[in-house]
C-alpha cells in the first residue's frame, strides 16, 4: 500500500496541475528516505521543465528533460499538490517547487518511499529494468499469464505478486481480483487452465479499473494529490474481511498467510 490504482489516482492529478511548468528548485527536510535523497538534485532539476508524468509499476517518472525524476511512494507516502507554500507537517520530508509559488509535497511517515534522479535510460534503471508486464499493456493477458505459468508450482496469489510476472496488482487487488475470478489463492499456479487465466487476466483490468475510478483505496495514510482519501476500500469482496459473511454465499471470510502477505478468500465461491 499503495498500490498500482493509488499511485496511478496520484498520477493523474499531478498531470493536470504541473505538467508544463517549470521547476524552481526543492526543499529536501529529510533526506533518508529508503535510499537517500541526491544531495546534487536541486543543481541537477532546478531550471528544467515538468515535460510529463507516467508510471511504471509503482513508480511515478516525472519528465524533466536532461533527466527523469523517479518518486515511490513507499508503504504509506503520499503526494499533495499545493497552490502556495504551507507551514510542513512533521513528515513532509520532500518539496517539489515551481516557478509562481506552487509546489508538490511528499509526505512519508515511514519514509519506505524515494526520490531519485535518473539522467540515463530509464528502461535500464536497477529499480526498472526487470519489471514485468503492465495489466493495461496490450500484451497482458490471460494467454500470457498462462504461459508464464507452465511449470510452476507458486500459488496463484503469489505468482500474481512476482513484479517480474505482472507489475503493480499488490497484495489488495490480487486478492479482489482471485475473489471475482472463483480462484482460490491457494491454487498452484501452473494448473490453472488457459480460459481461467482468461477470466482472471479480465477481472485484474476491471478491478484495477474501478479502484482507479474511486480514487484508490484509503485504508491508513494514503490521499491523492488534493488531499482526498479513495473509497474503493467500500466495495472489497474478501480483503480486510476475515470472519465476515462473503456478499455473495455468506460463507465466512478465511484468512492464511502467503509468502508473508496476508490472504483472503471465500471457501466455497473460490476453488
Amino acid at each position: 500500500m499503495p498500490e498500482l490504482p493509488e499511485v496511478e489516482t496520484t498520477r493523474r492529478g499531478l498531470a493536470s496541475h504541473v505538467e508544463g511548468k517549470r521547476i524552481a528548485g526543492v526543499t529536501v527536510r529529510n533526506p533518508a528516505m529508503r535510499w537517500p535523497v541526491p544531495g546534487n538534485l536541486a543543481e541537477e532539476i532546478s531550471g528544467t521543465l515538468l515535460e510529463g508524468i507516467s508510471r511504471r509499476a509503482k513508480y511515478l517518472l516525472l519528465d524533466c528533460g536532461r533527466g527523469n525524476l523517479i518518486l515511490h511512494l513507499g508503504m504509506s507516502g503520499s503526494l499533495r499538490y499545493l497552490e502556495k507554500d504551507e507551514p510542513p507537517g512533521k513528515h513532509d520530508h520532500f518539496d517539489l517547487l515551481f516557478e509562481g509559488g506552487s509546489l508538490v509535497r511528499f509526505r512519508d511517515p515511514r519514509r519506505f518511499g524515494a526520490v531519485l534522479w535518473e539522467r540515463g535510460d530509464l528502461a535500464a534503471h536497477p529499480l526498472l529494468a526487470h519489471l514485468g508486464m503492465e495489466p493495461f499493456d496490450p500484451e497482458f493477458s490471460g494467454k500470457r499469464l498462462h504461459a508464464l505459468a507452465k511449470g510452476r508450482q507458486v500459488s496463484v496469489k503469489q505468482f500474481l505478486m512476482d513484479n517480474k510476472i505482472v507489475v503493480g496488482v499488490g497484495n489488495i487487488y490480487a486478492n479482489e481480483s482471485l475473489f471475482r475470478s472463483g480462484i482460490s489463492p491457494k491454487t498452484s499456479a501452473g494448473k490453472i487452465s488457459l480460459s481461467r487465466y482468461e477470466k482472471l487476466a479480465s477481472e485484474i483490468v476491471s478491478t484495477l479499473s474501478e479502484a482507479i475510478a474511486a480514487g484508490g483505496s484509503s485504508l491508513r495514510d494514503f490521499v491523492d494529490s488534493s488531499g482526498n482519501p479513495g473509497y474503493f476500500q467500500q466495495d472489497y469482496f474478501v480483503y480486510g474481511r476475515t470472519d465476515e459473511p462473503c456478499r455473495k454465499c455468506s460463507a465466512p471470510i478465511r484468512q492464511i498467510r502467503q509468502g508473508q502477505r496476508s490472504s483472503f478468500y471465500c471457501p466455497k465461491c473460490q476453488k
